[in-house]
């Protein structure tokens, strides 16, 4: 969600907060455009990160709610190396499409962000994200790292979509955040 994050995804380099450096995409040109959405479905944090030491992001798209989020237009190459990379692989693959365009889903394999869903169209393109191929009652809920919940906090921000009350509310109201990050807790990660 944050722009900074997502350079490094692109560019290549290591996060402020993170343990590990990403080789980055074989395009490396910025998003043409970056637009805040609302997807139907949940975010909630499950797993532990050994990038950021805590409980990472997920989406489920077949839970009852809103998810804010950032749509990123990329190319499909990009895509699929940002991809790639979220899932400890070397980019410069390109990915099959078709079946996540076609049904909605698609699973490249069993893990963590190995799920891609069809969250669905801006201006005429397909909005794609991938998560992990279970329902986020069906796994155990892990609280985010300061580090993790900043970056999503200012990228949330940084859209202008929604203000710091809205964005510090939504997030300590997540499963894995709810009842151990507060809304104080979350708002004074952005003044660190």
């Amino acid at each position: 969600m944050h722009l900074d994050r997502l350079a490094h995804y692109i560019e290549g380099g290591r996060p402020e907060g993170a343990t590990r450096s990403y080789p980055g995409c074989r395009d490396r040109r910025p998003p043409a455009r970056s637009v805040p959405v609302e997807l139907p479905g949940a975010l909630y944090f499950a797993t532990r990160s050994p990038v950021w030491r805590g409980g990472r992001a997920f989406y489920d798209p077949g839970a009852d709610g809103l998810v804010y989020a950032r749509a990123h237009l990329v190319t499909v190459a990009q895509f699929a190396d940002i991809a790639a990379q979220e899932m400890y692989r070397e980019p410069g693959s390109d990915l099959d499409l078709s079946e996540v365009l076609g049904t909605g889903r698609s699973a490249l394999g069993p893990g963590r962000y190995e799920t891609l869903v069809h969250g669905g169209r801006l201006d005429g393109r397909p909005v794609l994200t991938f998560t992990a191929p279970w329902r986020m009652d069906e796994v155990p809920w892990t609280a985010p790292s300061a580090a993790y919940l900043r970056h999503l906090a200012e990228g949330l921000l940084e859209t202008g979509a929604w203000d710091e009350s809205t964005v510090t509310a939504y997030l300590a109201g997540r499963p894995g955040t709810a009842g151990l990050w507060t809304e104080r807790a979350v708002a004074n990660l952005l003044t660190e």
